[in-house]
């Protein structure tokens, strides 16, 4: 679930009271969240890079609130607070408009050479903000957040901000030789052309993992002005001529991606949050944006869909008796505005531009279950009984544990991931003969791939304990994600065997080769018995 930190004072302020942690943990409960961590910048820089670094750092208390990875629009302060204020019926959800500018349109113009890159784009306008450090804070953290989650890591969309103000319209998205794209980066002092950038940025701890988006192609996307200025090279860097700041009063927002429906998505998000600092509040300027086809859309698009749903239906799915009018203000308490209509028995509800998780009926009763209160629905005996018998799978395993430590030997559980190196170089494999499952983005090299076979995992656990008093004798009975059915390299020469049963491999035994145990950083020789049980049941 993605984490949204967030000022204590200044969350407290918004809602328009004061809440003692344990009152605001609970208000988080009711509303479908988890207050996660009570904490402070200087706490969290003193914990991962020591006090002397945390010194001169904010005192400032944080709430770090846990959302659910669907509600984009509680990943910033200013949803949050209006999510809360709605569901506690202090305010009503706003209607947020779209409306023409009164002079020329802004345009953005998409060129054919980008249908193979990223061959979307949307565009939107914030005219007449204005920012406070905090609100330019929150702005620039919510685009960070929607990145990591929707976007996907920049990989379906990247978002792309600009004072409008510091650029002259029409803009032009197209694609480039990267030796063909010069310009400033955000954040530089020169110019540099796009190769230049790819090779600086391998190094840039933030920038780095998002190189292999674009850095293989032969063109690279980049957005400019009429007059020839680089607004953005998707999905890397802004230019830094147009960066906002805190005294920016107009905003040129443009996102591209590869998934058009999530690109309209995050606009919305992000207008609709801040269109709150606006002169009108609420009211998001129109931007046209022309495909290469010659047909021209008009965004952000903020629609607004009516969803029926039928009140006895929520009452069976969530297990309450509920009248329709309750249902309908339980809904209307989570954005979700709704009424009573036809029969009776029919609820009307009004889907915003804000919630995009809202796809079936199904989800609309999961926010009916959630304003009522999980807590506050009766606890009832299911009408069928059902008496769970355990697996053969199951059964023989446990047989086995048993057998095998009253045989003296002691339980290992080891990580179901491991290195490459771990299952191939130091078994006297190749990677790719083992035929392994590859993790597509491990967070370390302990764990890259999935393991296809026990015996690393014994093995390290035996060198971690290696001055433990000897003999030690280790056995785990746990799940591989391939067989493997060879026997040669791990083994020493002429002291392995293949176990077969009932006409079929079952697994192997031997004594492993000395350059497995040197691997491993183990002093004296191993034996090692693997089977599938699978077989015999």
């Amino acid at each position: 679930m993605p984490t949204v930190s967030v000022k204590r004072d200044l969350l407290f302020q918004a809602l328009g009271r004061t809440y003692t942690d344990e009152e605001f943990d609970e208000l988080c409960f009711e509303f479908g969240l988890e207050l996660d961590e009570i904490t402070s910048e200087k706490e969290i820089i003193s914990k991962e890079q020591g006090n002397v670094k945390a010194a001169g750092a904010s005192d400032v208390v944080l709430y770090k609130i846990d959302v659910p990875a669907n509600r984009y629009d509680l990943l910033c302060l200013e949803g949050l607070v209006r999510g809360l204020q709605v569901f506690k019926e202090r305010i009503k959800a706003p209607v947020y408009k779209r409306v023409m500018p009164d002079g020329k349109i802004q345009k953005l113009i998409i060129t054919e050479e980008t249908a193979k890159i990223r061959p979307f784009a949307v565009a939107a306008v914030l005219r007449n903000i204005k920012f406070t450090k905090d609100r330019y804070d929150s702005f620039i953290e919510l685009q960070e957040k929607l990145h990591q989650n929707i976007c996907r890591k920049r990989a379906l969309v990247a978002i792309g901000t600009h004072d409008l103000d510091t650029l002259s319209g029409p803009f032009t998205y197209t694609a480039k030789r990267p030796s063909d794209i010069k310009f400033k980066p955000l954040n530089k002092t020169k110019e540099y052309t796009a190769c230049e950038l790819m090779n600086i940025y391998k190094t840039d701890n933030h920038l780095k993992h998002y190189l292999h988006i674009i850095e293989n192609k032969p063109l690279y996307p980049v957005i400019y002005d009429s007059n020839g200025v680089v607004l953005s090279m998707p999905p890397i860097i802004n230019g830094d001529h147009s960066r906002i700041t805190v005294n920016t009063r107009n905003i040129f927002i443009e996102c591209t991606g590869t998934d058009f429906t999530k690109a309209k998505i995050v606009l919305d998000i992000i207008v609709t949050m801040f269109s709150e600092y606006c002169e009108n509040q609420f009211t998001v300027e129109a931007a046209e944006v022309v495909f290469p086809n010659g047909k021209s859309y008009t965004f952000p698009e903020l629609a607004y869909r009516k969803e029926m749903v039928r009140a006895d239906l929520i009452n069976k799915k969530v297990g309450i008796r509920e009248t329709p009018e309750n249902l309908a203000k339980l809904l209307t308490r989570m954005y979700l505005k709704s009424e009573v209509i036809g029969d009776g028995n029919q609820i009307e509800i009004e889907i915003p531009p804000t919630r995009a998780d809202i796809i079936h009926a199904c989800d609309i009763v999961e926010d009916a279950a959630i304003a009522y209160g999980y807590n506050n629905i009766q606890m009832t005996l299911p009408k069928t009984y059902t008496i769970a018998n355990q697996f053969p799978l199951n059964k023989l395993t446990e047989l086995l544990r048993y057998d095998m430590a009253a045989a003296g030997f002691t339980e290992v559980l080891t990580f179901a991931l491991c290195s490459q190196e771990d299952i191939a170089d130091k078994l006297g494999l190749d990677i790719s003969a083992t035929k392994a499952v590859h993790i597509s983005n491990p967070k370390t090299a302990e764990f890259q791939v999935a393991r296809t076979t026990l015996l690393p995992g014994l093995l390290k656990t035996i060198a971690a304990n290696r001055k433990m008093p000897l003999p030690l004798k280790l056995f785990e009975i746990s799940d591989i994600v391939i067989k493997d059915s060879n026997t040669g390299p791990a083994f020493f020469p002429g002291r392995c065997a293949e176990i077969f049963a009932r006409g079929q491999s079952v697994g192997k035994l031997g004594v492993l080769h000395p350059d497995v145990i040197t691997k491993f950083e183990l002093t004296m020789p191993c034996s090692s018995l693997e089977i599938n049980i699978g077989p015999f049941l």
